[in-house]
């Protein structure tokens, strides 16, 4: 079973010096959150920000590609989790087709918010993660949120 989930926010955790990006339920109750390389942030944050560049990013080329070949991403899935590293799928339609490809969570987002393609997590991993409980963690997530650099909170959904 699949939870849908968002992008509630992207912003950069200066304890661990990387990036989080946390997916939140569409109920606001459970968060997600998913430390990514500063690449993969970027490429976030632009389709967050809705900036495009002059040159197709590497998710837009992915796009392009499977546009061309008709084919269109129906969802993404983070669907593992093994040794604190995340796993995810991207589900593919191509001519009625259904086409499973293994991908990184953060590059599986960033095509997700290229295209608007809904992103869902199995349950298995948000019982496997250390998952944020909105109705029962809420105040660990607000001195979580109170203890980061304002300046560095630059990206929401």
């Amino acid at each position: 079973m699949y939870v849908e989930m968002k992008v509630k926010f992207l912003t950069f955790d200066s304890t661990s010096n990387g990036f989080v990006v946390l997916l939140m339920d569409l109920a606001n109750k459970t968060g997600l959150p998913i430390w990514i390389g500063p690449f993969e942030a970027n490429a976030i944050a632009m389709k967050l920000k809705k900036i495009g560049s002059h040159r197709p990013s590497t998710h837009d080329l992915i796009h392009n590609i499977l546009k061309n070949l008709h084919s269109q991403i129906i969802k993404i899935v983070v669907n593992d989790l093994k040794e604190n590293t995340y796993y995810a799928l991207i589900h593919l339609n191509r001519r009625g087709e259904e086409i499973i490809i293994d991908s990184r969570p953060s590059d599986a987002i960033a095509i997700a918010l290229a295209v608007d393609a809904p992103i869902f997590v199995s349950e298995q991993v948000i019982e496997k993660a250390r998952t944020i409980d909105m109705e029962k963690e809420g105040d660990q997530l607000k001195e979580w949120l109170e203890n980061l650099n304002p300046d560095d909170f630059k990206y929401k959904a």
